[in-house]
């Protein structure tokens, strides 16, 4: 009797000590890996669904969907690289935080608050490595290695990294060397007594689309499917959709890894290699028809795209691995996203930038061992603005800095509030470089996108995503949605008020025509565009390293210099 007393007595304690160790385990603070790669879309992962699922699959990434949450409607605001990245720093909108666009955007504001720098004043141990082209050098990292090279895009091969303050070239792939700075500074460079929070944003999948060597050929003797709007002719959409530079037409030989003549100067390589970024060139080969030649682009378009994800996928696997083997899987929450969508030949695009679904919506997973459901799914609507407020609160971190964005966390757990937003604001204001897309503003609901084209045009545009997902009808002027109309008319009216937007289209315009600058200095200007691609402007080339004074094209390599345009 006693012995069977002193077990239960026991028992009763190691229990009780067990349960105390959980509920210490919960209670510290998670580690946050946020990975961001730059121009993946929802199409390219299998979790998500997609055309291209069983010839070019994601293990990794589905794997983070698979033990984590998968969310379906997160938004960016602004779907272009630098104003998304700035709205995910700041949970603030483009006319907030001041950074409207990539082509004379200038540089973003470092003094500005941002989560990451409240992490650090927070006791967390703060890290970035991979993409940041912002423009300025990063505040609030204890240490941050990023691209610098070509203003601050990078390089696939042997790029320049900013370490932080100093640049140096590092030799192999992007992608791999990105993860190879992420496990290194996680298994022998940070401070194993305080939580951490790493930005592991990749370059990948980002145009040039250059594949490691080891998946360059990897789908050669096969086609690759098309998307169902491949062939989209933009019936009801002749000045917006359909007056774009980023069709397969404007696919150029760069981006067809054609490898130019013998004997050229560098300037006359340039010329060469981005032949078909103009209006009436097509790159193909000789004897093609037009529409032989239009998916003879798209093949090796999507090929080099997908190859480059392949890669992404690889190096995901090693991070998740590099957890699991240190035992810091359960409390590190894990955010997979791109800073925005991007088209795979959908609608016969490329690029981002329009509100249509491809490009405005975000992948978007959650893995956090400790909290969230494995296999896990959201539909709710949430916007890039509202990942700073989420991640403090994931994070138990309190702070007085108000900001546009509003915290999601409770929906990790499978709990929306009851007060959550039914629609979201989108405001687009680059043109005409890059790709010619007509700034724009309007709202995404769970069932309808409405949006006004404005710049030198005055058109609006109506879909309904349960009749038409796919967003082929613009039913602005049926009247059958006449009173769809008006409502989502005074709803955008109320957002862009609600959120400080509410300005005239003249004031617009002058922000679309304003030059706040380059994102880097120290490049020399060239010659007019009109003499490169077709335009009025100036062409800067940057020099591989950013502060070198002296542009060359290195190794012969088009791929290495990147083009920004000033007017």
């Amino acid at each position: 009797m006693l012995a069977l007393l002193v077990a239960m007595i026991y028992s009763a304690c190691t229990g009780n000590a067990a349960k105390d160790s959980a509920d210490e385990k919960s209670a510290a603070p998670p580690n946050v890996i946020f990975i961001m790669a730059d121009d993946l879309t929802t199409q390219a992962i299998s979790a998500y669904g997609n055309i291209y699922k069983d010839i070019a699959p994601t293990p990794n990434l589905d794997r983070l969907a698979n033990e984590g949450m998968l969310f379906q409607n997160v938004m960016c605001t602004n779907a272009i690289c630098g104003p998304s990245r700035a709205a995910i720093l700041t949970g603030d909108y483009s006319h907030i935080n001041g950074y409207y666009k990539n082509e004379s955007g200038g540089k973003f504001d470092s003094t500005k608050w941002t989560f990451p720098l409240e992490f650090q004043r927070n006791g967390y141990q703060t890290s970035l490595f991979g993409k940041w082209h912002l423009g300025t050098n990063p505040v609030g990292f204890d240490e941050y290695r990023f691209h610098a090279a070509v203003s601050q895009q990078g390089l696939y091969w042997n790029p320049v990294y900013n370490h932080n303050g100093l640049e140096e070239e590092v030799k192999g792939y992007a992608t791999n060397l990105t993860t190879d700075f992420a496990i290194n500074w996680m298994s022998g460079q940070r401070d194993t007594s305080k939580p951490f929070l790493m930005l592991l944003q990749y370059k990948a999948p980002h145009r040039s689309w250059e594949p490691d060597t080891i998946y360059a050929n990897l789908w050669d003797d096969i086609e690759m499917p098309y998307p169902a709007t491949f062939n989209d002719d933009y019936k009801g959409r002749e000045l917006t959709a359909g007056d774009t530079e980023m069709t397969m037409d404007y696919l150029c030989r760069r981006d067809m890894k054609l490898e130019s003549p013998e004997g050229l100067s560098d300037l006359e390589q340039i010329k060469w290699g981005f032949y078909g970024a103009g209006r009436g060139e097509l790159v193909q080969p000789e004897g093609m028809s037009n529409e032989e030649g239009r998916k003879w682009r798209y093949q090796r378009y999507i090929k080099d795209y997908l190859a480059c994800v392949k890669s992404l996928d690889d190096n995901i696997g090693r991070v998740l691995d590099y957890l699991d083997q240190n035992g810091l899987s359960d409390n590190t929450m894990i955010v997979l996203t791109s800073d925005q969508g991007f088209y795979l030949g959908d609608h016969g695009f490329f690029d981002k930038r329009f509100i249509y679904e491809e490009s405005l919506r975000m992948p978007f997973i959650v893995r956090f061992p400790d909290r969230v459901k494995a296999g896990s799914a959201n539909k709710d609507i949430i916007s890039n603005i509202d990942f700073a407020a989420t991640f403090l609160e994931v994070a138990g971190i309190e702070t007085g800095h108000q900001m546009q964005g509003r915290s999601f966390a409770p929906m990790l757990d499978g709990k929306a509030p009851g007060d959550w937003r039914q629609s979201m604001y989108y405001h687009y204001y680059e043109f005409p470089f890059w790709h010619h897309v007509q700034p724009h503003y309007g709202i995404r609901t769970q069932q309808y996108t409405l949006a006004h084209f404005y710049y030198n045009i005055d058109q609006w545009e109506l879909y309904g995503l349960k009749k038409d997902p796919q967003q082929m009808h613009n039913v602005i002027n049926d009247p059958a949605y006449a009173e769809e109309v008006a409502e989502l008319k005074a709803e955008l009216k109320k957002l862009q008020e609600y959120y400080g937007d509410g300005r005239s289209l003249a004031e617009y315009r002058e922000i679309t025509d304003r030059d706040f600058g380059r994102i880097t200095t120290g490049d020399g200007v060239v010659e007019d565009l009109e003499q490169v691609v077709r335009g009025k402007d100036r062409l800067f080339v940057a020099s591989p390293l950013s502060k070198n004074e002296d542009w060359k094209i290195p190794d012969n390599n088009l791929n290495s210099i990147y083009f920004h345009y000033s007017k």
